[in-house]
């Protein structure tokens, strides 16, 4: 008994192997697509598609050997004259195999066999499509390094020179320097660092210009209070612009003085 040329046997013998595989690709030229078990739908794969490729050709004797397997005049015309011209741009590949669940009862792996009937595009649009994209990328490209070069002359002729920098850190330190000076009080006295003890016997009232509060000795918060400035009495902190801080005790002292 013959051995099938690909895969093991399907079916009792041989020629019931041959039976069903012509069956098989009779349904799937009628119908372009059939579902059945993932065995039978690799071994039906290259016997359709030496039959498609016999339509192809078209001839008579291409003919008639298709009609030697598959006996179905309907799906022969079929073949030659509905399938063959809507593949001939494709070079092979013309049945597809997807797995589906498996069967019930025996759990058999199944899988949906068709005909892959898309167009396919011709080399030459093809080649043009890939040409047209290098195209576009390298002018890309180029215009991407020119607005980079662009930029780049940009940012040397609107950056300072040596001079300007320094001229401009000059005047950046005079101006610190300026906010850095105090401000001299009538009647007062500045000590390099706050203290909260009289610079004198004349100078008592503390000065805060954070605040700009002044607080006279016996208010609430002088012994805590650190004095940037120190006045001789609370009407010169007064004429200074600060005003009293301590509630009621820093007035009246304020009134006593």
């Amino acid at each position: 008994m013959p051995r099938p040329t690909k895969g093991p046997r399907l079916g009792g013998s041989a020629q019931h192997e041959r039976h069903m595989l012509a069956n098989l690709a009779t349904q799937l030229i009628v119908h372009e697509s059939i579902k059945t078990t993932e065995a039978r739908a690799r071994r039906l794969r290259p016997y359709v598609e030496k039959l498609i490729t016999k339509g192809k050709r078209g001839d008579l004797h291409a003919r008639r050997t298709v009609m030697k397997k598959v006996t179905d005049k309907f799906a022969v015309y079929r073949l030659f004259e509905v399938l063959a011209p809507q593949l001939e741009g494709r070079d092979g590949g013309y049945t597809r195999i997807v797995k589906t669940a498996p069967r019930k009862g025996d759990n058999a792996p199944m899988a949906v066999i068709s005909l892959v009937l898309e167009p396919v595009a011709r080399k030459e649009v093809v080649a043009d499509a890939v040409a047209t994209a290098k195209r576009a990328a390298t002018r890309a490209a180029e215009e991407a390094e020119a607005a980079t070069s662009a930029a780049r002359t940009d940012n040397d002729a609107s950056a300072p020179s040596q001079q300007e920098a320094e001229d401009a850190g000059s005047s950046q330190a005079g101006s610190e320097s300026e906010k850095s000076e105090k401000k001299d009080y009538a009647g007062s006295v500045r000590l390099a660092e706050g203290s909260t003890e009289a610079p004198d016997a004349d100078h008592q009232v503390k000065g805060n210009e954070d605040s700009m509060k002044y607080h006279v000795p016996g208010s609430r918060w002088y012994d805590a209070t650190v004095a940037e400035v120190w006045f001789a009495s609370a009407e010169a902190a007064q004429a200074a612009g600060f005003s009293p801080a301590g509630g009621a005790a820093a007035q009246k002292v304020t009134e006593e003085a």
